[in-house]
């Protein structure tokens, strides 16, 4: 059976794959300068005999023709790039480059997907259709590699008609996986404001319009955007993180910069909300006699994993691991550029376990701790083969 054959050959390649991880997570890079790991990906579809093409300048598009290969195809994403943290752990396979660690498992997405090759390279036999693997860059920075590999046309030629990609999840323990189906992660857009005055002198106020204060008034403000206008049964997050003027303690500034982050569940509302920010600052600012500039930098759009989909995925992971490990995965106003993929076919975006409580590996992603239990990689690869070779 193929099931079995499958997860037989994760198991024994494991060991192989927790030491690709190790010279991936020791080598990271940053997004859209995945160069070095573009070219490690591109050997080892190479050594599995599996033809492979180059978008997105880093980007490496592979192709495993089972039989009867245009019967169904099936991509399965993995993301290449790390974030600009210093890594803290002491462990041999550490980040060799300071100040870039892989703190949110992208090293172990493409370890998984490429184990999923192999096994997927290797029985190429006894299964149906093409599966089309996306090794992608630039996951954490706008305006998402993904959005850039469809407009090179990597949902064409062939077209899959579906895409798997999992990620890794520390709050999860390892050995058990996540499917949820609908609306999964948010939207994610940058707001960047910068209010304008002449400036002046902080004794005499009247003489401009005080930048500060204003600001103040539009950060407080801008938050009925959310209570006043949304659904209070659709989640949204507007938050503004970074307030920036002044350099003295008698001199109001000539100009006040804000930045932050608009969160949405629901993509009509989405837009809607970002008319109603331009509007909402623009007058205010005005009102209060001093000029606006908003500018919204259109980032990552909501994650939705088609539910029939998602469900028959969810049904290969029970049986495969046990209905017991395989759980609910929760709504999360986090974003992921999956999204892209996910808003033009159906897609299936699934949680990986990473923890164990008992070796303390619980750090969260995006911390200079993050690290895995290993003996996940032999779960995501199996599951992504599986799900590459009889899902849809």
């Amino acid at each position: 059976m193929l099931q079995q054959k499958l997860k037989a050959l994760a198991k024994q390649y494991a060991p192989d794959f927790i030491e690709i991880r190790h010279y991936l997570h020791a080598h990271p890079e940053l997004s859209y300068q995945e160069f070095e790991t573009s070219k490690y990906v591109q050997q080892k579809l190479t050594d599995y005999s599996i033809p492979f093409d180059i978008k997105a300048t880093t980007g490496v598009v592979g192709l495993i023709q089972g039989k009867n290969p245009d019967s169904r195809i099936v991509a399965l994403r993995a993301d290449m790039d790390a974030l600009p943290i210093q890594e803290e752990n002491d462990i041999a396979y550490k980040s060799t480059v300071p100040g870039v660690m892989h703190a949110c498992g992208h090293d172990v997405h493409t370890t998984c997907l490429l184990g999923a090759a192999k096994l997927l390279s290797e029985t190429r036999d006894e299964w149906e259709g093409t599966v089309k693997l996306i090794f992608q860059p630039g996951e954490e920075r706008n305006p998402g590699g993904a959005s850039l590999l469809i407009k090179e046309g990597v949902l064409e030629n062939p077209a899959p008609q579906c895409i798997f990609g999992l990620h890794v999840n520390p709050q999860l323990e390892v050995g058990k996986l996540s499917f949820r189906g609908g609306k999964v992660m948010a939207s994610a857009d940058e707001l960047y404001i910068t209010v304008r005055s002449k400036g002046g002198h902080a004794a005499a106020p009247h003489l401009t319009a005080d930048t500060i204060l204003i600001a103040s008034h539009l950060v407080v403000s801008l938050q009925q955007i959310i209570s006043r206008n949304r659904n209070p049964l659709s989640p949204s997050v507007l938050s503004i993180s970074s307030f920036q003027g002044g350099f003295t303690t008698n001199v109001i500034p000539a100009e006040v910069k804000l930045m932050g982050t608009f969160r949405a569940m629901d993509e009509d509302w989405r837009f809607r909300a970002h008319d109603l920010i331009r509007k909402h600052t623009t007058e205010l600012v005005h009102a209060m006699g001093a000029e606006a500039d908003v500018h919204i930098d259109v980032g990552y759009p909501t994650v939705y994993n088609n539910e029939d989909l998602n469900a028959k995925a969810r049904a290969l992971a029970e049986e495969w691991m046990g209905r017991e490990n395989v759980e609910e995965t929760e709504i999360r106003m986090g974003a992921e550029d999956f999204g892209f993929y996910s808003q033009k076919i159906p897609g299936c975006f699934f949680r990986l376990g990473t923890a164990n409580k008992a070796k303390g590996l619980t750090s969260g992603v995006h911390t200079p701790t993050f690290n895995i239990d290993e003996s996940a990689i032999e779960t995501g690869m199996g599951m992504m083969a599986l799900f590459g070779a009889i899902a849809q």
